[in-house]
């Protein structure tokens, strides 16, 4: 049951068509994370419905369609096309870092400015190049894969729907 102010909201549209603005997932919060009964109290977690061995046989299938669409498959590869690459370069970065460190004490230690030298400015050179991961890789999720796999979430969970004897 949708809580007060959280009910799903019309379908607007857009220059692209259709946008949902009715997220099946953000319509209840999870049992235990916030909600108060009317003393102030926290409202007790409440168990879930049996399922029928049928209803989790056809939900299974579900996500087996799921997993061998296209868009599902578009997804993996936009998301492996990234992180290989970038674990490659980040892993030979550290690696070339911890062998230098060790096998070219002298040229670790010569000074870049002042008290600063190469092995400083390497080792912190980690930690920019591990934010700057951070953030291409949030871009990239944000730009390639968040619409595309919130439309495959969508749709998984209209059809779990429908298989559970949801409303729609």
């Amino acid at each position: 049951m949708p809580q007060e102010g959280y009910g799903p909201e019309p379908v607007a549209t857009g220059a692209a068509g259709p946008v949902r603005l009715d997220d099946p997932w953000y319509d209840a919060l999870a049992s235990g994370w916030g909600e108060l009964d009317g003393t102030g109290a926290p409202t007790p977690a409440a168990a879930s419905p049996r399922r029928r061995p049928e209803d989790r046989t056809a939900a299974a299938e579900i996500y087996l369609e799921v997993q061998r669409s296209e868009a599902f498959r578009e997804v993996r590869r936009r998301y492996r096309r990234f992180v290989v690459p970038a674990v490659a370069v980040f892993f030979t970065w550290y690696v070339v870092y911890v062998v230098t460190a060790t096998s070219a004490p002298g040229l670790m230690a010569r000074p870049v400015a002042g008290a600063v030298n190469v092995a400083m400015l390497s080792g912190l050179g980690q930690f920019l190049t591990t934010f700057l991961f951070t953030w291409a890789y949030a871009r990239h999720a944000r730009l390639r894969r968040d619409r595309a796999a919130l439309e495959l979430r969508w749709d998984t969970q209209e059809l779990t729907r429908t298989v559970r004897g949801g409303e729609r």
